[in-house]
């Protein structure tokens, strides 16, 4: 069994009367990767944020790498290893997709006050950054500007930019959101090929059974603010009650 990454410990959080995340537990290993699917206001972005750092529960606790971080606000979880990417897609149009990593592994390294064009002077940030085009399949597009890509190849940068900071677990909020049918596989099977070659631990929200069943390993349900699931994909297809709430019937 995988060591132990992230342990989720009985946790809640509450807004007014409403019970976003009610006493919801899990563990992911090293090197492991898990979707969380739900219906809207099932709890999954609050989810998230807590273990992210944007929330912190109303009881319960967030132990990462063996360490209690319950009580860490966001940035000194990025610091311990706990990256975020959002759904909307967030990078800077005005520099290429190579300048955008190299800002990035700059903000890491301690070199944020440095102009981004003077960046390419430092071989350790231009090798980083030829690494992680060439992991993401970005290296074709290094040159161009982030308004020249199609919105997959956007999301994918977007990602390769949280990677850029060397978190043992990424966060990533419905990564197919917005991109078109016909890229949504390409971009997922990149992702999912990026975090299986770099070995880091992923969370993935995501709406698209599709996408959920053909690439998950490991599938967790949730419904208002409880886990209604954990499980292999065939397992949580075959859950009569998941069936009922979040499937519909479809894939029964």
């Amino acid at each position: 069994m995988a060591e132990i990454l992230l342990r989720v410990e009985g946790v809640y959080k509450y807004f007014g009367g409403v019970r976003a995340v009610d006493g919801v537990s899990f563990s992911l290993g090293r090197g492991e990767r898990f979707f969380v699917v739900g219906p809207n206001g099932a709890g999954k972005t609050t989810l998230v944020n807590l273990i992210s750092g944007y929330f912190k529960p109303d009881r319960g606790r967030i132990l990462f790498k063996g360490e209690d971080v319950t009580a860490l606000g966001l940035a000194e979880r990025v610091r311990r290893g706990i990256a975020r990417s959002f759904q909307l897609v967030t990078v800077f149009d005005n520099l290429t997709v190579a300048e955008n990593i190299a800002v990035s592994v700059a903000s890491r390294l301690g070199r944020s006050r440095v102009a981004y064009k003077t960046l390419s002077s430092y071989r350790d940030v231009v090798e980083e950054v030829e690494r992680i085009l060439e992991v993401f399949e970005l290296a074709d597009v290094a040159s161009k500007y982030p308004t020249e890509l199609s919105q997959g190849d956007r999301k994918i940068l977007d990602v390769a930019l949280t990677f850029a900071l060397k978190p043992s677990l990424i966060i990533l909020d419905e990564p197919t959101s917005g991109v078109a049918t016909k890229d949504k596989h390409s971009v997922m099977e990149r992702l999912i090929k990026a975090f299986d070659v770099t070995g880091v631990s992923s969370i993935i929200v995501e709406h698209d059974m599709d996408i959920v069943f053909r690439y998950a390993r490991r599938v967790v349900v949730m419904h208002e603010g409880k886990m209604l699931a954990d499980g292999d994909p065939a397992s949580v297809r075959g859950n009569e009650e998941v069936r009922r709430i979040l499937l519909g019937g479809v894939y029964a």
